[in-house]
C-alpha cells in the first residue's frame, strides 16, 4: 500500500511559516533541523497523534521554480493547501479572533463548507468541512 507521508507547501519565510502553522492554526512541530545554509528544515503536522505518519513541509518558496508558481497560484485564488475541520464556523471565529485574514468566508460548495484564508507567507488556505 502507498500512502503520502510529506507534503510541502512553498512559503515567503520559514520562520514566519513555522510560528503561523504551529501557534495559529495549531499543528505541532514535527521536525526542525538546521542543515545550514540559514533556511532551517521544518515539518508539521496534526496533533494529539492525529495523522501521525503524514507531515507538511514548510519548505523555502524563493527558487526558481517555485515563485513562480506560488504566485500563480495565488493569483488565480486557489488554495496551496487544503486543511480539513470538524466544526468549520467554529474554526473560522477562533481563527478571525487570532486576527486570521479570511480571503472567503464559510460558504456552501455543494457537500461541502469551505473557506479561504491567507497564511501570511504567500500562500491561500482552504479549510474544508463535509456536510451531512
Amino acid at each position: 500500500m502507498i500512502k503520502v507521508a510529506m507534503t510541502s507547501v512553498y512559503v515567503e519565510d520559514v520562520a514566519r511559516a513555522h510560528a503561523f502553522y504551529t501557534g495559529v492554526l495549531g499543528f505541532e512541530t514535527r521536525t526542525h533541523v538546521d542543515p545550514g545554509g540559514g533556511t532551517p528544515f521544518v515539518t508539521v503536522g496534526a496533533r494529539e497523534g492525529v495523522q501521525p505518519d503524514l507531515e507538511l513541509l514548510l519548505e523555502p518558496g524563493d527558487g526558481p521554480i517555485a515563485e513562480p508558481y506560488r504566485r500563480a497560484v495565488r493569483e488565480a485564488g486557489l488554495p496551496s493547501i487544503v486543511f480539513s475541520v470538524d466544526d468549520l464556523r467554529a474554526e473560522f471565529e477562533r481563527l478571525r479572533g487570532e486576527g486570521v485574514h479570511f480571503v472567503r468566508e464559510p460558504e456552501k460548495q455543494g457537500p461541502v463548507l469551505t473557506a479561504l484564508l491567507d497564511d501570511t507567507v504567500g500562500n491561500l488556505i482552504q479549510l474544508t468541512q463535509p456536510l451531512g
